[in-house]
């Protein structure tokens, strides 16, 4: 029931469209700042292995990501020095816009998850919450924004791409 509420009322639409425009505003911002503010990842992600998240035990918690984070993200920092902002920014763009609202929403819930499991909580938590709603709420959360025209273009595209044709004759 409140899936269906979630995923086709209008109301739902008004509040996931405020949801979305206090999210996507959070997340360009942030990519805007790096942009212009000659953002560097190196010293997050050193940080990052020297501390890695701790189980009670005092083993790290997410051993195979900071090896990631070691071995492949501080080695190639000048490529997530582009794609940290440029993603952030990109993510608060589709938001703000409605464009491509589910897509958005789960890049940013994976970047959130990412920062979380370096071992940066601060509001990635909340963040993940609103984006796993707007995830669910689907096509309805961009309802009043570009994906009222985008998302039907793009099913009418696709489907007649996906025609067979019948050479039986």
């Amino acid at each position: 029931m409140f899936n269906k509420f979630l995923r086709e009322n209008k109301v739902a639409a008004a509040l996931l469209t405020v949801v979305r425009l206090y999210l996507g505003y959070s997340w360009l911002t942030a990519g805007l700042h790096k942009l212009t503010g000659g953002f560097d990842a190196a010293g997050f992600l050193k940080g990052a292995i020297a501390n890695p998240v701790k189980g009670p035990d005092g083993s790290a918690v997410y051993a195979g990501y900071v090896s990631f984070l070691q071995h492949f993200a501080l080695p190639n920092v000048d490529l997530f020095n582009t794609i940290i902002p440029l993603g952030e920014f990109l993510v608060g763009l589709g938001l703000i816009l409605g464009c491509l609202t589910a897509a958005a929403a789960f890049f940013g819930v994976v970047m959130n998850l990412s920062f979380i499991m370096a071992g940066t909580v601060s509001h990635s938590p909340t963040d993940i919450i609103m984006g796993a709603i707007i995830i669910a709420a689907g096509y309805n959360a961009g309802r009043f924004g570009l994906d009222r025209w985008v998302v039907p273009f793009i099913r009418r595209t696709t489907a007649k791409g996906n025609k067979t044709v019948n050479h039986t004759a």
